[in-house]
């Protein structure tokens, strides 16, 4: 996959929620009459757009009747040695941002704390958060192979 693409209201907020995950802008250009970027970081490439009169978006997360994109997975696997802690330390770093520039950052919203799944022959650790635009996103390790 080249990229996943994500419209948010705002995005300067969004640039700067996103780098606090380990991504960096690495293009900046217009589609049509508004911003866009791309973002690149180990957990892979994303497009921001900005849309004009934007309005709020679906819960995907909280609405079990939801049809459509329902969230964007990021496998940590390789970048953290337990998920808990991982998100700990996220937690602590949208605290103190939000602390230092309160215009720019809120408290992470955590939609699932880490919980363990069994998904075929191997059990996970999986959280999900909210975005910037309240968007979903999981963020997934592998534990072991059944």
């Amino acid at each position: 996959m080249h990229h996943a693409s994500i419209r948010t209201a705002n995005i300067h907020r969004a640039i700067a929620f996103y780098e606090q995950l380990g991504f960096t802008v690495c293009d900046r250009f217009t589609t049509g009459y508004t911003l866009a970027c791309w973002m690149e970081g180990s957990l892979g490439r994303i497009e921001l757009i900005q849309i004009p009169e934007p309005k709020p978006a679906p819960d995907a997360f909280g609405d079990e009747h939801y049809v459509g994109y329902y969230h964007l997975s990021f496998d940590i696997t390789n970048a953290a040695s337990d998920l808990p802690g991982w998100l700990i330390s996220l937690k602590e770093r949208f605290d103190e941002a939000a602390k230092n520039n309160p215009e720019q950052f809120e408290p992470l919203k955590v939609l699932l704390e880490p919980t363990q799944q069994m998904i075929s022959d191997r059990v996970y650790e999986v959280a999900f958060i909210a975005d910037t635009d309240g968007l979903p996103l999981e963020f997934i390790r592998v534990l072991s192979n059944a």
